[in-house]
């Protein structure tokens, strides 16, 4: 069963990081312009993704190497976006990635030595390890930050009466993988911060879905439904 899951979960999580941002990297290597490309969501997923491979290391919460390994795949992906994207950029957009990355690696360096040190690996919480529940808060805190930022774009849907400030193929990437990481959570021991988090997720891509099927008839047929949006967020992400 678990095995099983793990394909699934590869599968989906593979679609969410990756959609639809392979096709929009081959356009902007063919340009050799990253144009209106905002790196911001590709950076906030990379952040999201070494605090949920943290939150599964065996001194963290043990048994968690599927946690690890997608997140850890993700990673690479959105790296590979912001070096694509730091190729191609001017010298402005370079510094301001490399900014907002050395910001996100002081973070994230000050969090895990905070919980590292603070934190006895054999302590326990909610029946838990301490450090679990606390690394897990946070990894909560981001997971559903990004899940829930696409829900800007629903305002700008219901005004213009039009879907083309969404991604159809991110939205259904989105929702299936909040169903997975949800029903994973469920396997065996109850994990509260993967079902908690993902679960939120699956309702708000649910509701996302609902909304473009609701506009899409109105879109004007001569606007594009690709989904350039500088809002969008790559989710989970993710787990």
């Amino acid at each position: 069963m678990l095995g099983l899951w793990s394909v699934w979960l590869g599968m989906s999580s593979l679609a969410a990081f990756s959609s639809p941002q392979f096709l929009r990297s081959y356009k902007y290597g063919k340009k050799k312009d990253v144009e209106a490309f905002d790196p911001r969501p590709y950076l906030t997923t990379v952040l999201n993704c070494l605090f949920w491979c943290y939150y599964g290391l065996p001194f963290v919460n043990p048994n968690s190497i599927l946690v690890v390994t997608i997140n850890g795949i993700g990673l690479f992906i959105e790296l590979i976006y912001l070096i694509i994207f730091f190729y191609y950029a001017a010298t402005k957009g370079r510094k301001r990635v490399a900014t907002y990355f050395i910001c996100e690696l002081i973070l994230f360096g000050a969090l895990v030595a905070a919980t590292m040190l603070a934190i006895p690996e054999h302590k326990m919480a909610l029946n838990r390890p301490l450090r679990a529940v606390v690394v897990g808060v946070i990894c909560d805190f981001f997971n559903v930050l990004m899940y829930g930022s696409p829900l800007f774009n629903v305002r700008d849907v219901i005004k213009t009466q039009s879907v083309k400030y969404m991604s159809f193929t991110l939205l259904v990437a989105n929702f299936l993988n909040g169903c997975c990481w949800t029903s994973y959570a469920l396997i065996g021991k109850v994990d509260y911060f993967i079902l908690i988090s993902n679960g939120l997720g699956a309702i708000f891509g649910a509701f996302q879905l609902i909304v473009y099927a609701r506009y899409y008839k109105t879109t004007p047929k001569d606007e594009d439904l690709s989904g350039k949006t500088t809002n969008e967020v790559q989710l989970c992400t993710n787990v």
